[in-house]
């Protein structure tokens, strides 16, 4: 069976209420536009989401907010969303703050089929509270348990009809690490080519971990903060 469908909504059908979802990006870079927009719409709740951050109030993870869909965030940078701050503070939404290499550890082990591992980050501070400490070779070191997700939606910039993946610059970041963690992992793509066209070596993403594949006819790429220099030409 084909993995690429012309209807976003058809590689959503997996996701229901109050399950694991796995987002790709960073800030609003390399974010799965699409796939986040039809979630919205589709109305799905009780979402627990595992993402590097949660968008801003208007875009990217925060459009699922404004209708409350998210119960819990796992994240590891929250502070460019006012409204993310406002539903944490009245208790609407549970957060758990993750050291960033350490979320991506877990989903990278989640993916691996690695149960756990140990880290250093964090001992001694409020991210150890009620976890396993071991020293080894003089230090100590926190068991973090792996992630691993239901659905799992990423963009990427180039894919074959397998599912093998390009991404683009730093828009790889948090995306191929959802995607080997997810049961289901949704990509939406701006080229899709025939197998073969990508050279095997310039594959970042084996399309083993692909189930459906979309292609944006385009996508806003929003930059999150624009700062510009002025140039003095005298």
């Amino acid at each position: 069976m084909s993995k690429v469908v012309t209807d976003i909504n058809a590689a959503l059908v997996n996701l229901q209420d109050g399950m694991t979802l796995l987002a790709g990006g960073f800030g609003l870079c390399g974010i799965p536009e699409y796939a986040i927009e039809a979630i919205r719409n589709k109305g799905t709740k009780h979402l627990t989401v595992v993402s590097n951050n949660c968008g801003i109030d208007d875009f990217g993870l925060g459009r699922l907010l404004e209708k409350k869909q998210i119960d819990k965030m796992i994240s590891s940078y929250v502070g460019e969303n006012k409204r993310f701050e406002q539903q944490l503070i009245n208790g609407e939404l549970a957060v758990e703050l993750t050291p960033q290499g350490t979320l991506a550890e877990k989903l990278r082990a989640g993916g691996a089929g690695i149960p756990a591992f140990y880290t250093p980050t964090g001992v001694g501070t409020l991210i150890a509270e009620g976890k396993e400490v071991r020293e080894f070779d003089g230090r100590e070191y926190l068991m973090e348990r792996a992630i691993t997700g239901d659905v799992g939606i990423i963009k990427a910039q180039k894919a074959d009809t397998f599912g093998n993946l390009v991404f683009d610059k730093t828009a790889r970041n948090f995306n191929p690490l959802c995607a080997m963690a997810a049961k289901t992992t949704v990509v939406e793509v701006e080229e899709l080519v025939e197998v073969g066209d990508i050279d095997p070596d310039a594959v970042h993403l084996s399309g083993v971990y692909i189930d459906y594949i979309f292609v944006g006819a385009e996508f806003e790429k929003r930059i999150e903060k624009r700062t510009v220099k002025e140039v003095n030409h005298g």
